[in-house]
């Protein structure tokens, strides 16, 4: 072979085996799976109290939701966007108990909490007792990003979201028809309503079946977990009180090393049990499968007490699971795999490798 044979050789083989590296790396560097998890409140949601109408339309806007979360992680954005993707389109609707949605408290005003945290960073951000804020889950975020404090309420929330240009409404942007009938039924007694909670009293029904707090949980292509939760609190709650919602460890977790987690229910008890934290400790401790430690809070902790609600979990490895004590809860999910679900009633097994690890 002369020289110059040998010097075309030798620049074929470098080259090639520069693209084989370059190949290898590519390949490392793949994204990962990612994936979102939904809910739009638990408790009394039964088939018989839902119309063929109704069911389509919160199947319709749950999966909307899912859809805009689901596509800021598609495109590469991270967890914490696509949480608040999700959780602004569950707000701008008045199906559910959060943002335009929101329920009357006993001064027949809304009262709204929203938290959010970073799983990455232990980062977190929560506002309590808004009023004018649009989307209270952007204002969440922007206490996490802007401030050096974890929680605002009332008023200084406002101020905040209100310069760093979170969309401001007046307090009629959040009137519904349905809501304020509902706040009368009950209005000067004792008693509040729940998520999707259908009382008697005075033989009458109160239609609170179809709303709910509503909350996200995500993993990006990076790994990274964000969970956020957004509400109106309880019909007729009295002024001033905040539930487990923009309570860190309550109502919202995310720890990249466990898992993230939202709530919904009776908020008073997931605080007292310290809910969101608790499940992440049993999976960090004890090394439990996650559907065993949400099945731990909420059927050991939170019921004997008296409480009733749900969780959705995405685990470090993005895997999702749930897991409620009501009759039902709207939730939902999509992963990158390509599956997805949408459910309302009750509870249906996940495939058989989320119960048996």
């Amino acid at each position: 072979m002369n020289k110059t044979a040998l010097l075309i050789f030798s620049i074929l083989l470098v080259t090639g085996c520069t693209i084989n590296n370059e190949s290898n790396k590519t390949s490392k560097m793949a994204p990962a799976n990612f994936s979102i998890v939904i809910h739009g409140g638990a408790g009394g949601i039964k088939r018989a109290n839902f119309s063929e109408a109704q069911e389509i339309a919160y199947k319709n806007k749950l999966e909307e939701s899912l859809n805009a979360g689901y596509d800021v992680l598609q495109k590469n954005g991270s967890s914490i966007n696509a949480i608040q993707a999700a959780i602004n389109v569950l707000e701008d609707s008045p199906l559910f108990n959060a943002g335009k949605g929101a329920v009357f408290n006993s001064e027949g005003n809304q009262e709204m909490d929203a938290s959010i945290m970073n799983g990455n960073t232990l980062n977190t951000g929560a506002v309590a007792g808004v009023n004018h804020i649009k989307n209270p889950i952007l204002a969440a975020n922007i206490v996490l990003d802007s401030s050096k404090h974890v929680l605002l309420s009332g008023k200084g929330a406002e101020i905040l979201a209100k310069k760093y240009g979170i969309e401001m409404v007046p307090s009629s942007y959040f009137y519904t028809e349905k809501r304020f009938k509902q706040l009368q039924k009950i209005q000067g007694k004792d008693t509040t309503t729940l998520d999707h909670s259908a009382y008697l009293i005075k033989n009458s029904l109160i239609d609170d079946h179809k709303y709910g707090t509503v909350g996200a949980v995500a993993i990006d292509k990076y790994g990274n977990i964000a969970a956020g939760t957004s509400t109106g609190g309880m019909t007729n709650k009295k002024y001033g009180r905040i539930g487990d919602s923009p309570i860190i460890g309550a109502g919202t977790y995310a720890n990249n090393k466990t898992c993230g987690i939202s709530s919904t229910g009776t908020g008073e008890y997931f605080i007292r049990t310290v809910a969101a934290h608790e499940v992440s400790s049993i999976i960090k401790y004890t090394n439990s499968n996650p559907q065993k430690a949400l099945h731990e809070v909420i059927f050991n902790q939170i019921a004997p007490l008296g409480g009733t609600g749900g969780m959705i979990l995405i685990d470090a490895k993005g895997d999702v699971y749930w897991d409620f004590n009501t009759s039902g809860m709207f939730r939902a999910y999509k992963k990158s795999s390509g599956e997805q679900r949408i459910e309302l009633y009750e509870k249906t097994a996940f495939p058989k490798n989320k119960i048996t690890k």
